[in-house]
């Protein structure tokens, strides 16, 4: 049987301060009051939580994504009108942001998968808005992660050759302001790469 739920609430929370900054010293209390003033509530609406079987949907679409329902439904042990409703009710309420194929970026191309760690000299807002709408620009940056520790940002790179990566970190990420530090470490051979989520709970 399916479980009902309620029209889902949403709570937005737009943030541009790296976490590190939240233990650095005399800033804390400034960051924080920054960082309250960006808290957007759209609703105190709670979701109702995922079960199970909801996680156990997900975890068969990531695996593979041109399942039909009726497939779908028969390795969740569901009926299909249920377990399409669940799917609906995922996608719905943003847990499922939709479906895409996975390439292989060799094939495709584009070989060389590089990390990048970045460090800003100062943490205005201005400054770090800057930052992350560049990057956010930048085809070859696929990833971009806030760090806790010494640096600010973690950035996946990929490129088709070496001299493109030069070309790269010259025409468009030396083009940013405000670096203080790029640390760069290149991946030689992939062990493990997956999509689905480990079992949570």
């Amino acid at each position: 049987m399916d479980r009902p739920r309620g029209k889902a609430g949403l709570v937005v929370a737009h943030v541009l301060l790296p976490l590190p900054l939240l233990w650095r010293g005399t800033r804390r209390a400034r960051l924080l009051s920054l960082l309250q003033d960006k808290l957007i509530l759209a609703d105190s609406a709670q979701e109702a939580p995922m079960d199970a079987k909801d996680r156990q949907i997900i975890r068969e679409l990531q695996k593979d994504g041109r399942l039909t329902n009726q497939e779908l439904a028969e390795r969740v042990n569901l009926s299909p009108s249920p377990c399409l409703r669940r799917v609906r009710n995922l996608e719905a309420e943003g847990v499922i942001t939709g479906y895409t194929a996975l390439v292989d970026q060799k094939a495709y191309g584009l070989p060389i998968t590089v990390f990048v760690r970045v460090r800003l000299d100062r943490h205005g807002q201005d400054l770090i808005k800057g930052f992350e709408d560049a990057v956010a620009r930048i085809d070859q940056i696929l990833d971009c992660f806030l760090l806790a520790g010494g640096d600010d940002y973690l950035l996946r790179v990929i490129v088709d050759s070496l001299e493109a990566y030069e070309d790269f970190m010259r025409r468009r990420l030396h083009a940013i302001p405000g670096i203080a530090s790029i640390d760069t470490s290149f991946a030689y051979g992939v062990v493990k790469q997956t999509r689905v989520f480990p079992l949570a709970g």
